[in-house]
């Protein structure tokens, strides 16, 4: 060890070496983030003006878009940057940086989703003491322990990282900076941070899971009894949505993070990074957005109204 030199710089192995892919997956990528930007940019905007989605529920969903709209900002403009420029080199003050604030945003999703969870049971299952449980005061402390609780999970982790040292390998087989990936090509001893990654990893994900599906069982009891198929669809319709987004989160996290740590599948593990740092992060506002008729709604009065008033629209048909 001691004759061994510590490396102050990493690279990022990148998305692909085949100089003819660079610019296509440049492009391909930039149109996704740029997407990701507006859609999520338009849902916060949306639950910001529209009175008729200053709800809880709506509250947590401009909570997700933001947490969506940061960890994808952490991770793909880096990516992009690379893409063009082949540089991929990234000192480790930068590499734990961004390790840290995708942790923060990354992890605060599960709690979210658990609080979302509550929401809706509170909703269904006690709909005429929703507003009195779920006031804005409960809703802004909710949302505070979300994002608190991220922040702290990251800061544990990346607190950890900051002891390992890279003497061997300085190649991160990854696009972004992340903790298992920094694990692989340390030459520390890593078991304390794999201890910290599974204990944290049954406290936040195993917990905010069991919190996230528990209520549904109550849910799902009660929407049965309802005896209007209207009502009950458009439970059905939010419920299926949250659950979704929930089901493609937890998949591609526990596959990262939650197995063994292998060097032989490097392209299955930027598959699985792409799919949940930049496609799920455009998922989830379209999948709420697109089953929401309130979001519809919302969407026509203030853009299709704003260009097309209600006197003119006989003219347009």
């Amino acid at each position: 060890m001691g004759n061994q030199t510590i490396l102050n710089e990493l690279f990022l192995s990148g998305l692909s070496d085949i100089p003819a892919l660079q610019l296509p997956l440049f492009l391909f990528f930039l149109l996704i983030y740029l997407l990701t930007i507006t859609w999520n940019l338009l849902i916060i905007f949306l639950v910001v003006i529209n009175s008729h989605l200053h709800t809880p529920m709506y509250f947590f969903l401009g909570n997700l878009a933001a947490l969506d709209l940061c960890c994808s900002s952490v991770t793909v403009p880096r990516m992009l940057f690379d893409l063009l420029t082949q540089r991929r080199k990234i000192t480790v003050t930068s590499c734990m940086t961004q390790c840290f604030f995708f942790l923060s945003f990354a992890s605060s999703e599960p709690i979210l989703f658990s609080v979302m969870s509550y929401d809706r049971y509170t909703a269904v299952c006690q709909p005429l003491h929703y507003m009195l449980i779920m006031n804005w005061k409960v809703c802004i402390q909710l949302a505070s322990i979300v994002w608190c609780l991220g922040f702290t999970n990251a800061s544990i982790h990346t607190l950890g990282a900051l002891n390992l040292t890279f003497c061997e390998s300085d190649i991160v087989e990854s696009f972004f900076c992340d903790l298992p990936q920094l694990l692989q090509i340390s030459c520390s001893d890593i078991f304390i941070n794999i201890l910290l990654i599974f204990i944290m990893g049954v406290f936040i994900v195993a917990g905010s899971l069991t919190l996230t599906i528990l209520p549904y069982v109550s849910i799902f009891k009660t929407v049965l009894k309802i005896q209007f198929k209207g009502k009950r669809s458009k439970v059905f319709s939010t419920c299926s949505s949250h659950l979704m987004v929930v089901f493609i989160f937890y998949c591609s996290i526990m596959f990262n993070y939650f197995r063994p740590n292998t060097n032989n599948h490097f392209f299955a593990d930027k598959v699985v990074s792409v799919f949940y740092t930049v496609i799920v992060p455009l998922l989830n506002p379209l999948i709420y957005s697109l089953r929401n008729q309130d979001f519809r709604k919302a969407f026509q009065s203030v853009f299709f109204n704003k260009i097309f008033p209600p006197k003119y629209r006989n003219h347009l048909r």
